[in-house]
């Protein structure tokens, strides 16, 4: 494959190297911020050798090249495109300037927790062995495997405030460590801790006039990423004025002291008052829709991946996960992740043309493991009735998992991996979402199959 003419070719057709911001790549895509995608001639670049498809999302044009192939393009595309010197932060301030404020928000929420998955997920894995260690009595409940796991499993929750608040202010453009900071004051040791709170009631302190109750935020979303974007204001504005001989005193001072209290006393409160807002009306829809919630939820959850709103959502589940311990969202998620797998499977067998065969039958497999992009963007909307399909089989494969209470407990998995974060919720509940996995694939491969699709 000869590296040097096809990126010269994927310059010209996507408008010229001066109409290219910024690019990166992931394991699979070139990812691309344009000044004008009006410019871009698409089907001329699905055209190129070794571009499997190519979409544009969340302020991003990607072209898929697969694994092996794309750090190589990227590598010649730079040189060409003379942007050895353009950084992933400048990318990725080039992506949201694209985007609407909607989407803004929602890449922004994800940039925050998609970092923290790895911690939550393995919370979680952790909690589900020692479910199992207590349900099948595998060591005597005051055994020190218990008291360890509990400590090991629980401590990603206890100090989930400090591990936002590093993140978001990263996010935010303030200083991590002092996005830790405001974290760590609200789960600070004299606070009591929500965890264990049981009949216990909290200390109230009097200051200025206010009765605080000494209750901490332990677990919490809300919370800290409000307190997070005051502090994070606070200090940019702060370093706009302090003059720089003492800037590394006087800012960090008073913008702890400045968020410190304002998070105490007004932004904890009124966090743990909307948090908790979401959660009940997310349970009462739930409780009251039941498979009718599932049904519609998975229907239209491609809908929402195609806008990028969807990364929001991890704000979402984590608050759920630290408000009733389980994750009834996440199920849904993935039978509509499937559902677009189980469509891009049947586009494979049916289809006659090499390329679609060759881009449908990876796409689809990833689909199953849980990355949707691919399968989505470069098969099924592009052939329209598969997505309609894979809505089908989302929608029926929501409705199931719901009507039998599948649950996960943590967040960033769906498809087959999630399997690991089902399992610990009971041997019921991995075989509903099995069920439920091969009803959301059958349906939409069966759906593709009867509504049929025209290739180009």
């Amino acid at each position: 494959m000869n590296y040097e003419l096809i990126t010269k070719q994927l310059l010209s057709l996507l408008g010229g190297k001066e109409n290219v911001i910024s690019a990166v790549h992931c394991a699979t895509r070139l990812r691309l911020v344009l000044k004008d995608e009006k410019k871009v001639d698409q089907q001329a670049i699905e055209q190129l050798d070794g571009v499997k498809g190519a979409f544009s999302s969340s302020g991003q044009y990607q072209i898929i090249f697969g694994t092996g192939v794309v750090n190589k393009v990227y590598e010649q595309f730079v040189k060409e495109a003379g942007l050895q010197n353009v950084s992933a932060d400048v990318h990725q301030e080039a992506v949201k300037q694209k985007m609407n404020p909607l989407a803004r928000l929602a890449k922004t929420l994800s940039n925050i927790f998609v970092p923290i998955i790895p911690a939550i997920v393995a919370s979680g894995l952790l909690m589900g062995l020692l479910g199992m260690m207590k349900a099948f009595k595998w060591v005597a409940p005051d055994s020190a495997w218990i008291v360890l796991l509990d400590m090991f499993s629980s401590a990603a929750f206890i100090i989930l405030p400090i591990l936002i608040g590093y993140s978001a202010a990263k996010e935010f453009g303030g200083n991590p460590f002092l996005g830790a900071v405001i974290g760590g004051i609200m789960t600070h040791p004299a606070l009591l801790n929500p965890w264990g709170l049981g009949s216990a009631k909290p200390e109230y302190l009097h200051f200025l006039g206010f009765d605080i109750a000494m209750i901490g935020y332990q677990g919490t979303v809300i919370p800290i990423l409000l307190a997070t974007y005051v502090m994070s204001k606070i200090e940019k504005s702060l370093r706009k004025v302090v003059p720089h001989a003492v800037d590394l005193l006087v800012t960090p001072f008073i913008t702890v002291i400045l968020t410190g209290f304002t998070a105490i006393l007004v932004i904890g409160p009124l966090g743990n008052i909307v948090g908790k807002g979401i959660t009940t009306t997310l349970n009462f829809v739930y409780d009251t829709g039941g498979a009718l919630a599932g049904l519609i939820f998975g229907g239209l959850y491609s809908m929402i991946v195609i806008t990028g709103v969807h990364h929001s959502f991890h704000a979402i589940e984590a608050g759920l996960l630290a408000d009733i311990g389980k994750n009834y969202l996440l199920p849904i998620w993935s039978m509509a992740n499937v559902a677009q797998g189980g469509a891009g499977l049947a586009v494979f067998l049916k289809s006659k043309r090499t390329k679609t065969k060759e881009i449908a039958l990876p796409a689809a497999f990833s689909a199953f493991l849980g990355i949707t992009e691919p399968v989505i963007f470069g098969v099924n909307l592009k052939y329209r009735k598969p997505f309609i399909a894979a809505a089908i089989g989302g929608a029926v494969g929501g409705a199931y998992v719901v009507f039998t209470n599948v649950v996960a407990n943590a967040y960033g998995l769906t498809g087959i991996p999630m399997i690991a974060i089902v399992a610990p919720m009971g041997m019921a509940n991995l075989i509903n979402y099995l069920i439920g996995f091969a009803i959301a694939v059958g349906t939409a491969f069966v759906a593709t199959w009867v509504l049929g699709f025209k290739e180009e």
